[in-house]
């Protein structure tokens, strides 16, 4: 018993559990006051910080190759696709207003042509809805499309069977046809067009965006890794430690691949995009341009003055050519300019005599057509046995020039994005296994060091 008058003390408990975390970091502690211990230390963070570059450099030039393989073989195919559904249909008015004035005439080939552009146009259609992913715009597009593009045949159907009567309601039809496919059909394909375009953007500048989280740890590393051999000079005066070597070259080599492989990548993507993808786009709203202007002159013929412009004295589809025309001869003095060689020079220069070819013979016949001679301005605008030389002639030389050189354009952008893409090719594969050996290499080394010690 305790003595009277004596307090008695609380019983000692039990001593208070350390965690995990605190005795990790006491042993730390413990480690960092001996050179073995800041030995395993430095070659812990070291081989850390060489496996999370590796880590960071897989994920973000995997990010890039994918963004890239993305612009060769989807985003850049869908805007590819849209532009050609859009000259489709533009192509497809302008052949049933020729076939509509040749009448019961109508050659084979220009019908064929207008169910080639209505089928192609169904195809790419289909093929958009299948392949155009999460863009909620371009689903709406390419829905409109489908609705309104029956809708538009039938028209075509009900003009051509009127006009084969010699009922003058024909034209009514033809007219009421153009006028949706002007206010609807492709107002919607130049909305589809821009949406998978808008797309290719993003794609393009997601592959082009440099890796900078993987070139800060990149140098990071380096330096790490020249401190831990400096620090070893000093301790050992040893020059050179074959472990942290091995490690450093292994890093530099990473570092190094990334920085010149998305450089060459960088900047294959961007000839792609300045000298193919934007040429492409100038010369589909040429060709675009040239079809809207086709189909305008044949209107001229088929409204014979019905319809006038907002001045209410000029003829609207007169004043249409007009307009068309200035746009094809700014689109192509552009085209002239980005072209990057002379195989894509060429063509836009033929197009270029071609329109001013088209522009004189358009004149001859409008100043028939103005004069009431319609017998004389139909064969100078659609061509027969005499008038070889009509506008559609020329117009079809503009056409065919305009599509060699997107073709052309278009193997140009293909060349370079592919190059862009194969050149961060392997690295993926080649920074993770160079990581792993960088990182055994600077345990290595060190361990040869800690051997000295045992």
């Amino acid at each position: 018993m305790a003595p009277a008058g004596a307090s008695a003390s609380p019983p000692e408990g039990p001593p208070g559990r350390r965690t995990a975390w605190s005795e990790g970091v006491q042993r730390l502690r413990e480690d960092a006051t001996t050179e073995p211990g800041r030995l395993r230390i430095i070659g812990a963070v070291l081989a850390a910080l060489i496996m999370l570059f590796g880590a960071v450099s897989v994920w973000e030039i995997s990010d890039r190759a994918t963004a890239a393989a993305d612009v060769v073989d989807r985003s850049q195919p869908l805007s590819a696709d849209a532009a050609s559904i859009y000259r489709s249909l533009a192509d497809a008015d302008t052949t049933s207003s020729s076939g509509f004035l040749l009448g019961a005439q109508e050659p084979r080939e220009v019908r064929r042509r207008y169910e080639k552009d209505i089928a192609n146009a169904s195809r790419l259609l289909v093929s958009a809805a299948a392949n155009t992913g999460g863009s909620e715009e371009a689903r709406e597009q390419i829905t409109l499309l489908s609705e309104q593009l029956p809708r538009y045949t039938g028209l075509i159907e009900q003009a051509r069977a009127t006009n084969r009567q010699g009922l003058p309601l024909g034209g009514a039809y033809l007219r009421y046809a153009n006028e949706q496919m002007a206010t609807q059909l492709l107002p919607a394909a130049q909305r589809l067009y821009e949406a998978e375009t808008r797309r290719l953007h993003t794609d393009d500048d997601a592959a082009r965006s440099w890796p900078l989280g993987s070139l800060a740890l990149g140098l990071l590393t380096l330096a790490a890794l020249v401190w831990a051999q400096r620090r070893n000079y000093r301790h050992t005066n040893r020059v050179f430690n074959h472990g942290l070597v091995a490690a450093t070259a292994a890093s530099v080599v990473v570092l190094l691949w990334l920085s010149v492989g998305h450089t060459v990548a960088r900047s294959s993507l961007s000839e792609a995009r300045a000298d193919g993808q934007e040429s492409m786009k100038v010369l589909n709203d040429a060709r675009i341009a040239s079809l809207q202007a086709r189909a305008s002159e044949n209107l001229t013929l088929i409204a014979r003055g019905a319809v006038l412009a907002e001045d209410k004295k000029s003829d609207k589809y007169d004043v249409d050519f007009t307009n068309n025309m200035n746009q094809l001869d700014a689109g192509l003095a552009t085209a002239l300019l980005l072209a990057g060689d002379d195989a894509g020079r060429e063509p836009v220069s033929r197009a270029a005599d071609g329109v001013e070819q088209w522009k004189k013979r358009h004149q001859a016949a409008r100043e028939a057509d103005v004069k009431g001679d319609y017998e004389a301005a139909l064969p100078q605008v659609v061509g027969d046995e005499q008038h070889k030389q009509s506008s559609g002639a020329a117009f079809d030389t503009v056409d065919a020039s305009l599509e060699q050189a997107v073709a052309h354009e278009q193997r140009e952008f293909t060349r370079a994005a592919r190059n862009g893409l194969g050149a961060l090719g392997g690295l993926v594969t080649g920074s993770a296994v160079l990581a792993v050996i960088g990182a055994t290499a600077a345990l290595l080394g060190i361990g040869r060091r800690l051997s000295e010690y045992r």
